[in-house]
């Protein structure tokens, strides 16, 4: 059983040592641990002081990609190097890592396909009131979107199963934590939450730069997320309002209508046939909207099928 501990690094020269010395050196269920850095486009000396501290597997990726583009790069090369688990930490040692055994146990004892480490938000000294309180809340939101009992979803404290590593697939450019959520649950795979401590704060966030412009991406992120995964049940919700609008306006016309008084509310016939024609559109909307999905759905299937086959390929090649 092999483990690759994968850490998305940019110009983290300062404190990628405080992070490499804390990770474990063995678990136990585990046979082999590795550690994967990815350089997202460091100026610093982020990849000299990885290779001077004794980590053998860097990925650099040239330029600045972002987070999500990090973490996906990070994942298909953990597959590569034939990770059974895939744990993914911040290069700022926010999480504790002597945690990392237990965020490994669920997999391990088949009880899980993704473990998503909980932060104590409430005790978190750096956190201001308001970012605490915003945490909960999205995390709340998250819970209700998903349908899943994840308590802290920004948490990029994660393991993942080679399984569920396979079926993930990030279309978001900023951050990859509330997607990977909503997606795992959508394929169908289990998911997990654990408490965990974290570490003082060595640098402030880098991922946004403030937290009401991190809400409105976290909120448009859902949102089409929902709309991707949850296609059918995104726009018959939204056409039945419509539907419903236009019947409660139509029949308040035809109330008039009976009672001889129709010619004085024309304009409520109108806008009621305006609804109820886009609401039967939204509805049509609804249904190619969910053929789309299961094509998607078998071309991910086929995706995953294709990326097994050549990483057992590799593999044998290897051997």
């Amino acid at each position: 059983m092999k483990l690759v501990i994968q850490i998305p690094c940019l110009n983290e020269e300062k404190s990628l040592p405080v992070t490499l010395k804390d990770l474990p050196e063995h678990i136990d269920g585990i046979d082999e641990i590795e550690i994967l850095v990815i350089d997202d486009g460091s100026t610093d000396k982020t990849v000299e002081t990885a290779r001077n501290l004794g980590v053998k597997e860097i990925l650099s990726l040239g330029t600045n990609k972002g987070l999500a583009k990090a973490f996906v790069a990070g994942i298909n090369k953990a597959l590569d190097m034939g990770a059974d688990i895939i744990v993914n930490t911040d290069a700022d040692n926010q999480y504790d890592a002597s945690y990392i055994a237990e965020l490994v146990k669920p997999i391990l004892e088949k009880k899980a396909d993704i473990v998503i480490g909980a932060r104590p938000v409430s005790k978190i000294k750096h956190f201001s009131v308001l970012k605490k309180f915003l945490q909960k809340l999205g995390s709340f939101v998250m819970r209700f979107v998903s349908k899943t009992d994840v308590k802290d979803a920004p948490s990029g404290f994660r393991a993942f199963s080679r399984n569920a590593a396979l079926q993930l697939n990030v279309f978001d450019n900023y951050t990859y934590t509330l997607e990977t959520i909503i997606q795992a649950k959508a394929k169908g795979l289990v998911i997990e939450s654990i408490e965990v401590g974290v570490n003082p704060e060595l640098r402030k966030s880098r991922l946004f730069t403030n937290m009401f412009h991190y809400i409105r991406r976290s909120i448009f992120t859902m949102l089409r997320m929902f709309i991707i995964y949850r296609p059918f049940r995104f726009f018959i919700l939204f056409g039945s309002l419509f539907l419903f609008s236009g019947l409660i306006i139509g029949a308040r016309f035809l109330y008039f209508y009976l009672n001889g008084n129709g010619q004085g509310h024309i304009q409520s016939l109108i806008l009621a046939s305006i609804l109820l024609i886009t609401g039967v559109q939204v509805v049509l909307i609804a249904v190619l909207s969910e053929l789309i999905s299961i094509n998607r759905k078998l071309i991910e299937d086929v995706q995953r099928m294709v990326k097994s086959a050549g990483l057992k390929k590799n593999s044998d090649v290897i051997k």
